[in-house]
């Protein structure tokens, strides 16, 4: 794997919108919260730009995710947010070209389908985690702290998850593996796709939001006939957020249906782990080793290897 530069105090961050467009206001108040910290902020083209809800069209995002990328200040790209719309851009980036100028890229929700492309396609280590709408409300020493620790280079990282959000041991056991996932509704539009992702071995971790429970039963169903669970190593399951029921009562909760879906693996089986469109977001760096130990009942994750490498 090609590991970007870890990043430091005064690191200038490039903020794109490779999705929607974020409102002015949140933009600025958000990027705020990082240059009180000492890092620069350069806000990308896109983020001027609006087509529909998309910050530009196809092409404009694509150019701006370039431009990021081979600009010699940006030491690392932080999404603005997500959205919808990574599916059209994905056919106009230059894999090459981001390959050639390896750099931090994280976010998460529609990002997802950057992430596993990216680093499918370059092998350029990415980061699921927290995005600037991370802080539209306020800020939240639990994500900044444990993006700091994985985007410095800290390894053996123990995620250990917050007070009000405590990971649920669904099925017991060890495992270990490089670590992939992201948003449960874009890995899904991916199948069938040149970008579908590869999970041979891995430790998968699945997060959506706004959701019924019946529509989250049939996204597990699909992904476990198209084999996505067939050799994986693990199975982590972020907050869900937003799941709700319908009139008709649906009779069971999210974890019944993950074990009456996926109960019979041979795999540990964690969830309500802090990553996704809740207020907590661990950063997940894509690609790296990860295990899983529910003899660790307070933090059953643990990142191995560190993601980045010290730059000078």
């Amino acid at each position: 794997m090609i590991k970007p530069k870890s990043i430091k105090e005064n690191s200038t961050i490039g903020v794109v919108s490779p999705s929607y467009w974020l409102d002015e206001n949140v933009l600025k108040n958000t990027a705020k919260f990082f240059t009180e910290l000492g890092y620069n902020i350069e806000i990308s083209k896109s983020n001027s730009l609006q087509w529909g809800p998309f910050a530009g069209t196809p092409q404009e995002r694509a150019d701006d995710l370039h431009r990021m990328f081979v600009n010699p200040k940006i030491d690392a790209v932080m999404c603005a947010r997500g959205g919808y719309g990574a599916n059209r851009v994905l056919p106009l980036l230059d894999y090459d070209l981001i390959r050639k100028n390896p750099k931090i890229f994280i976010g998460y929700s529609d990002i997802t389908a950057y992430l596993t492309s990216i680093t499918q396609q370059t092998n350029l280590v990415t980061f699921h985690g927290p995005m600037l709408t991370t802080y539209k409300k306020y800020w939240i020493n639990y994500n900044y702290n444990l993006m700091n620790r994985v985007l410095t280079g800290e390894n053996n990282i123990n995620i250990e998850p917050p007070e009000s959000l405590k990971t649920k041991i669904l099925k017991d056991g060890a495992a270990a593996g490089p670590l992939w996932g992201g948003n449960m509704s874009l890995l899904i539009n991916r199948l069938g796709t040149l970008d579908a992702l590869n999970t041979n071995g891995v430790i998968l971790f699945l997060e959506d939001i706004d959701e019924y429970l019946y529509s989250f039963e049939r996204m597990l169903v699909q992904m476990r006939a198209s084999g996505m669970f067939d050799q994986i190593n693990g199975l982590i399951i972020g907050e869900l957020e937003d799941i709700r029921d319908r009139e008709v009562r649906f009779g069971r909760n999210t974890d019944e249906i993950i074990l009456d879906i996926c109960g019979d693996l041979d795999i540990p089986i964690v969830s309500n782990f802090p990553c996704g469109h809740g207020k907590y977001q661990a950063t997940l760096p894509i690609s790296i080793t990860t295990e899983i130990d529910t003899t660790k009942k307070d933090s059953p994750i643990t990142i191995t290897d560190s993601a980045v490498t010290k730059g000078s």
